[in-house]
């Protein structure tokens, strides 16, 4: 363990190597904790899993003061290493209620759409290095354990009969699905989710119809389970110059990215509807994140040699974290990055409606 690095990556060590033990590692672990003075730890950690036998992947690490000679432990107080007591790191498990399952192999379909070249009439230009993007996502979604399928250059029907099939098939043995799509974008009328992306024919798909085809009510085999949408395409054509901070960010040129804007006017829904009374069901939207590359209404860049900022960055944090952090704290990692990039300014966000953290299964 001391070889692993920092004392969190000890504590992270130590986990896993709990997990690849069987089932008695952790009781032992416990009786362990009691043997040597440490009860409390063992007494919190029971407390804050619901099986103490099987440890879920998810793990948060906060430093906690451990008195070896019995001594009462002020928790309030700052961890310290004195002459009687060491620093530990307490693994905090969520129980398993609060956390998606991932048990199946592959764990979920995952569908990438990637329109590089558009017809002439639609005036929208050729989309350099969104084939680098496609490898990028093709390769580590296969890594996260999913089975990948991707189509080229489509147009706004086949792009739409490619979601539907997917949202038609039984995903009752799966527990995931996620959606890519790598094209040009625009602004839309929306109720919920906004935006849209064209097809190779320049016509708009919105972003609300396509969540929609995966939602509860059109896709009964995914109910409960995670539906996640990655969108790399403009929101409209607004360039961001961004505003001044006490940091600097890096100056570096903002590159020649293709822009497309098909803005409209927001349409809001109708007042003083009334609803009917609750039922005991999950609302439609449940366990939906959609993950946008851009604020709504504005550019997102990419360039020719590297692919868009936001796929890149999304490629190397899910390198880096995917094995210990959930998918919302990775994807601040993203915008924190990807608004520190170029001139011209960008910042990637998402609606979130899932109900549980989502961590996912690295091979």
């Amino acid at each position: 363990l001391q070889s692993a690095g920092s004392r969190g990556e000890q504590a992270r060590q130590l986990l896993i190597d709990l997990e690849t033990r069987g089932k008695q590692a952790f009781p032992v672990f416990l009786s362990i904790l009691r043997d040597t003075g440490q009860g409390d730890l063992a007494d919190m950690l029971i407390e804050e899993c619901e099986s103490p036998p099987a440890l879920p992947h998810p793990v948060d690490l906060r430093p906690v003061e451990l008195d070896l000679h019995r001594e009462k432990r002020d928790r309030k107080t700052s961890p310290r290493t004195a002459s009687s007591g060491i620093v530990f790191w307490c693994l905090t498990v969520p129980c398993a209620c609060q956390v998606y399952e991932l048990k199946s192999d592959p764990c979920g379909h995952c569908l990438i759409l990637n329109n590089v070249h558009f017809s002439q009439d639609s005036h929208l230009s050729t989309r350099d290095g969104s084939d680098v993007d496609c490898k990028k996502l093709e390769k580590r979604f296969k890594a996260l354990r999913f089975h990948v399928l991707t189509q080229r250059d489509l147009k706004a029907r086949d792009m739409v009969r490619e979601l539907q099939k997917l949202a038609q098939q039984d995903h009752r043995t799966l527990d995931c699905c996620v959606v890519v799509i790598l094209s040009h974008g625009c602004q839309t009328s929306h109720i919920q989710f906004p935006g849209g992306v064209y097809g190779t024919d320049g016509k708009p798909v919105p972003i609300e119809q396509i969540v929609n085809y995966f939602n509860g009510s059109n896709c009964p085999s995914l109910r409960g389970k995670p539906k996640l949408f990655f969108i790399q395409a403009c929101g409209g054509d607004q360039r961001d110059r961004g505003f001044v901070v006490d940091c600097p960010s890096p100056e570096d040129e903002a590159p020649a990215g293709s822009l497309a804007s098909d803005a409209t006017p927001f349409r809001s829904t109708p007042a003083n509807t009334d609803e009917p009374d609750a039922v005991a069901c999950l609302p439609t939207p449940s366990d939906i994140l959609v993950s946008y590359s851009t604020f709504p209404g504005y550019v997102s860049w990419r360039e020719a040699s590297s692919g868009s900022w936001y796929v890149e960055t999304l490629d190397n944090v899910l390198e880096q974290y995917a094995h210990s952090e959930d998918l919302l704290s990775m994807l601040l990692h993203v915008s924190r990055v990807v608004s520190a990039k170029g001139r011209y300014k960008q910042i990637p966000g998402c609606f979130n409606f899932l109900r549980k953290k989502f961590f996912f299964m690295c091979k």
